[in-house]
């Protein structure tokens, strides 16, 4: 019988409960065995997996390398697949190889072009993939050109950090003066722009943000499988307009999706974001690990996780073409247990404890928050 896999996911999203349901119910005989660490005790990756550790906080990059090698020497990790600081541990590919731990994570050089959204626009371009207009800003006369050029050229204008993730700090700039009707319903992303500079002249430091049009849907999430030599196994795109989900294999998403992974070394598992300028499909951002909901591809009788871990142990999956695509859908979400109560709810240090498997079924559709 094949030897069992020991796979580790390090403070990840919680949508990746449903990554690790995939793994375990892999088509192979091959045991799948999943450690998991998270700064918080209530993450739902914490009670999934069979083993888990609360991570130390406040450790540097450097300082969190030498205890991401110390979790794959005491946990026999096999295959490590790092979120948090991924920069810092591919930097370090070969001493987790020496320590018998692959790392399903592209090239240091890929993570540093995409780790800052203008050098990805500027590096894309040159390859000839479309981005939108953009401009990077630091001040508030700096956001007030932008915008103005843009709203000149007929733009919604937004803005969002140059480094980030999941949305964080995106907000749609309004001209329209703040009034009762802004506290109406729930709170959106709207931000009125005399607020937004009258903000920036007072604050103490610059910011670093990417101002560019509001792109229009639909949404397409091109999600990749790129082998060490560069030759993609497996692009789906997943649609999203409004509520509605779906899947394509347009070429108009993944052609550009495959120059931009094999292209920049964007091995293993990536996620690359196309939306509407107009008539046309841009880039909108690229991740360089696996997306939030990857698992959704289950729908379309792929297993994409599982074609990601045997790649990272030197087991080619060849290319795969999913043998349907699945119905337009829609995402819900679900509960989700959390981690028995012998799990210390301190931030200072590590937890040692073993937790049982959750046998919950594979809900391609559902998603959870981080």
């Amino acid at each position: 019988m094949p030897s069992r896999v020991r796979v580790w996911l390090n403070r990840t999203y919680a949508e990746n409960v449903f990554f690790m349901d995939q793994l375990r119910r892999n088509p192979s005989d091959r045991a799948v065995e999943i450690h998991a660490t998270h700064g918080d005790p209530d993450s739902p990756v914490l009670a999934a997996a069979d083993t888990a550790d609360l991570e130390p906080e406040g450790l540097s990059p450097a300082a969190y390398v030498e205890y991401a090698l110390d979790q794959c020497v005491r946990r026999g990790i096999d295959v490590f697949v790092p979120r948090l600081h991924q920069a810092a541990i591919v930097a370090h590919r070969a001493e987790f190889a020496a320590a018998g731990t692959a790392l399903l994570a592209p090239t240091p050089e890929a993570v540093a072009v995409f780790e800052d959204k203008a050098t990805a626009y500027e590096a894309v371009r040159s390859v000839g993939v479309p981005v939108p207009p953009w401009h990077r800003v630091r001040t508030a006369d700096e956001l007030l050109a932008a915008v103005e050029e843009l709203e000149a050229a007929g733009h919604r204008v937004c803005f969002k950090p140059a480094a980030g993730a999941g949305g964080v700090g995106f907000r749609v700039i309004t001209r329209s003066p703040f009034s009762l009707a802004h506290l109406n319903g729930f709170p959106g992303p709207h931000v009125q722009l005399d607020l937004v500079l009258d903000a920036l002249r007072r604050a103490e430091a610059p910011v670093d943000w990417l101002v560019m049009p509001r792109l229009e849907q639909p949404e397409v999430s091109v999600d990749c499988l790129t082998g060490p030599d560069n030759r993609v196994r497996l692009a789906v795109g997943r649609t999203k307009n409004g509520r509605r989900r779906g899947f394509t294999l347009d070429e108009r998403w993944l052609a550009p999706a495959r120059l931009i992974a094999e292209g920049f070394g964007l091995h293993h598992l990536s996620n690359i974001q196309f939306r509407m300028l107009g008539d046309r499909p841009v880039l909108l951002d690229v991740n360089t690990r696996p997306a939030g909901g990857l698992h959704q591809l289950s729908l379309c009788g792929v297993n994409a996780p599982w074609a990601a871990v045997r790649l990272a142990l030197g087991e080619d999956p060849g290319v795969i073409e999913p043998p349907f695509l699945g119905q337009d859908y829609t995402v819900v979400s679900g509960p989700r247990p959390l981690s028995p109560a012998a799990l210390p709810r301190q931030r200072g240090g590590a937890a040692d404890v073993l937790l049982p498997a959750v046998p919950a079924p594979v809900q391609a559709a559902q998603a959870l928050p981080l």
